[in-house]
């Protein structure tokens, strides 16, 4: 099976650096904190809070073990260093949404970065992938459900 290489900004591999070691240190001891205690209770056949923690228990680890192999094959991109003259991972786009008329701002990053709310989408979500290469004053259009989406593509910056 071949690595799949998961390009992050430096924000993003820090923010999954800092999880991991949450999850690595504080979590686990939580957890171990909650199995000692539900094992005080008794026969472990029936003992709901021993299984629910077991449960948990099998979460995290499949979780710090998905980290721990994301930030294996990271790639991280030098936002500062790279060029403006294409859009790329890390990225700020301003567009124009040609039918509402209004300006957007974007950043594009990895899935795992992706956060609507604070305007950072996936370079793998349709517009990603449609801003990908492109260079001020490209059209854009993306297929949604509602129809095709235009924009014009305003500037492009980096952080």
């Amino acid at each position: 099976m071949a690595k799949e290489e998961m390009i992050l900004t430096p924000e993003g591999y820090a923010k999954i650096e800092a999880e991991l070691e949450e999850l690595k240190t504080v979590k686990r001891k939580e957890l171990s904190e909650r199995l000692k205690v539900a094992i005080s209770f008794g026969d472990l056949r029936e003992n709901s809070e021993y299984h629910s923690a077991k449960d948990d228990q099998a979460f995290l680890e499949t979780k710090i073990l998905q980290l721990e192999r994301m930030l294996k094959t990271a790639k991280v991109v030098d936002v500062s260093s790279a060029g403006i003259d294409k859009v790329g991972v890390g990225a700020v786009v301003t567009l124009h949404d040609v039918e509402f008329n209004e300006r957007i701002q974007y950043q594009l990053v990895s899935p795992a970065e992706a956060d609507v709310e604070a305007d950072k989408i996936s370079y793998e979500s349709p517009l990603g992938k449609e801003l990908m290469g492109k260079k001020v004053g490209d059209a854009i259009h993306v297929s949604a459900p509602m129809g095709m989406i235009e924009y014009k593509l305003l500037e492009i910056k980096t952080i």
